[in-house]
C-alpha cells in the first residue's frame, strides 16, 4: 500500500490509502486542472500571437501560424514531403514575412512563457516541500537575485560567455542558496530558518545587482541588464527556447522522481528520520532541483518574481499535498499564469510592451499579502 497525503479530501496532516498502480494518482481533480490550463494557454497564445509591431490582422496572424503547418502536412500526406525533412527542414515552408514574424519572434516569447513557468512552479513547489512553508520560493529564498547576480557579472564583466548563461545562472543560484543554507544551519536547519536567511541574502544580492550598473558605461549593457533584473521575454528567439529547454525537461523529470521524497519531508525532520530518510542531504539534493529549475528561468527571462511563490499554492489548493498530483498541476498551472501575465504585460499600456516581471510582481505581491494576513500569526511564516 502507497501512503498518500490528500488536503483536499480528508485535511492538512491526514492521510489515506489507495491502491498501488501506473495512474492510480491521477483523478478528475488533477485531469481538470490540466486540461484548463492548457485551454488557457492555447487561447492566450492565440492573443499573444495576433499582437505586435509588425501590423496584421488577427486573421492573418493565425493564418501564419497555421499555413506552414499545414503546407508541410499536406506535402506528407501526399508523399511529395518524407517527414524528416517536414521536421528537420520545417524553416523552408516559412514563405511570407508575416509568418517570419509570427514564427521567429512571436511564436519563441509563447514557448519560453510556457517553459518559465514550468520552471519556476516546479521550483517553488520543490522549495515550498522542502521548507514545509507556503511562502517559500526561489525568489525569496534568495536564488533568482543570485542566478541574476551572476548573469550580470557576465553580461558586464565576460559577455563573450553570454551563450553559458544558464551554467553561470545555476553556478550563482546555487552558491546564493549555500549562502542561506549556511546562515541557517545550527546543527542542522529548520524551515523558519531558511526562509529568513533566504530574504536577508535575497535583498543583499538585490543590492549587489543594482551596484553593477557603476560598473559599465555602455547603454546596451544598461538595457540588457535592466531587462534581466525587471524579467522580461520580450523579443526573445529559438536560441532561447533551445537554451531553455533541455534545463526545463531534466528539472521535471528529477522532480517528480523525487516526489516521494517531498512528501516523506512534509512530515518532519523526526519522521524522515524515523523512515530512514537523510534529511539534510535529501533535502540539499531536492534543493539543487530546484535551483536548476529557478536558474533555467532565470537566464531566458530573468527575475520574474513570485509564480514560483503562486503557482504551487494554487496547485495544492485544487489537488492536494501528494506532490506527484501537485507537481504535475503546477507544471500546468505555471505556464497558464505566465501566458496571462505576459498577455497583459503587452496589451495593458499597448503599443508600449511592460516587462512581465512587473505584472508578476504586482500580483504576487498583493497575494504574498494575503498569505500573510491568512496565517494571522507571524510565527507561522
Amino acid at each position: 500500500m502507497q501512503t498518500q497525503r490528500d488536503q483536499s479530501e480528508d485535511g492538512p496532516g491526514s492521510f489515506s490509502f489507495q491502491s498501488p498502480g501506473l495512474f492510480a494518482w491521477v483523478d478528475t481533480k488533477l485531469v481538470s486542472v490540466a486540461s484548463v490550463c492548457t485551454v488557457v494557454v492555447v487561447v492566450f497564445g492565440l492573443i499573444q500571437v495576433s499582437f505586435g509591431a509588425y501590423s496584421m490582422t488577427i486573421l492573418e496572424s493565425w493564418e501564419s501560424l497555421f499555413h506552414p503547418i499545414q503546407t508541410a502536412a499536406t506535402g506528407v500526406v501526399t508523399g511529395r514531403v518524407p517527414v524528416d525533412t517536414a521536421v528537420l527542414e520545417f524553416p523552408t515552408f516559412i514563405e511570407s514575412n508575416a509568418e517570419l514574424v509570427v514564427w521567429n519572434i512571436r511564436l519563441p516569447r509563447i514557448i519560453l512563457a510556457v517553459l518559465v513557468g514550468m520552471n519556476l512552479a516546479v521550483s517553488g513547489a520543490i522549495f515550498q516541500a522542502v521548507t514545509r512553508n507556503e511562502m517559500a520560493s526561489p525568489f525569496v529564498l534568495g536564488v533568482n537575485n543570485g542566478a541574476g547576480v551572476a548573469i550580470l557579472l557576465t553580461l558586464v564583466f565576460f559577455p563573450t560567455l553570454a551563450d553559458w548563461l544558464p551554467i553561470s545562472a545555476s553556478i550563482g543560484g546555487g552558491l546564493a542558496f549555500l549562502v542561506v543554507y549556511l546562515i541557517a544551519w545550527n546543527g542542522g536547519t529548520n524551515p523558519v530558518r531558511l526562509v529568513l536567511a533566504g530574504v536577508i541574502v535575497s535583498a543583499i544580492l538585490g543590492s549587489v545587482s543594482n551596484a553593477m550598473f557603476f560598473f559599465t558605461d555602455q547603454v546596451g549593457v544598461i538595457q540588457n541588464a535592466l531587462a534581466w533584473l525587471t524579467g522580461s521575454i520580450t523579443g526573445t528567439d529559438w536560441g532561447q527556447v533551445q537554451m531553455a529547454a533541455p534545463w526545463t525537461l531534466l528539472s521535471v523529470i528529477l522532480a517528480l522522481v523525487g516526489s516521494r521524497q517531498l512528501n516523506i519531508l512534509l512530515l518532519g525532520e523526526e519522521t524522515a528520520s524515523s523512515l530512514g530518510m537523510n534529511v539534510e542531504i535529501t533535502r540539499f539534493a531536492l534543493s539543487v532541483i530546484a535551483i536548476i529549475a529557478a536558474s533555467a528561468s532565470v537566464a531566458v527571462g530573468g527575475i520574474i518574481g513570485f509564480v514560483g511563490l503562486i503557482v504551487p499554492h494554487i496547485a495544492r489548493t485544487i489537488v492536494g499535498n501528494d506532490h506527484k498530483r501537485l507537481l504535475v498541476a503546477a507544471i500546468f498551472v505555471g505556464p497558464a499564469l505566465m501566458m496571462v501575465a505576459d498577455v497583459i504585460a503587452r496589451l495593458l499600456l499597448n503599443p508600449v510592451q511592460l516587462p512581465v516581471g512587473i505584472i508578476t510582481g504586482i500580483v504576487g505581491g498583493i497575494y504574498f499579502l494575503y498569505l500573510m494576513r491568512k496565517k494571522r500569526k507571524l510565527g507561522e511564516i
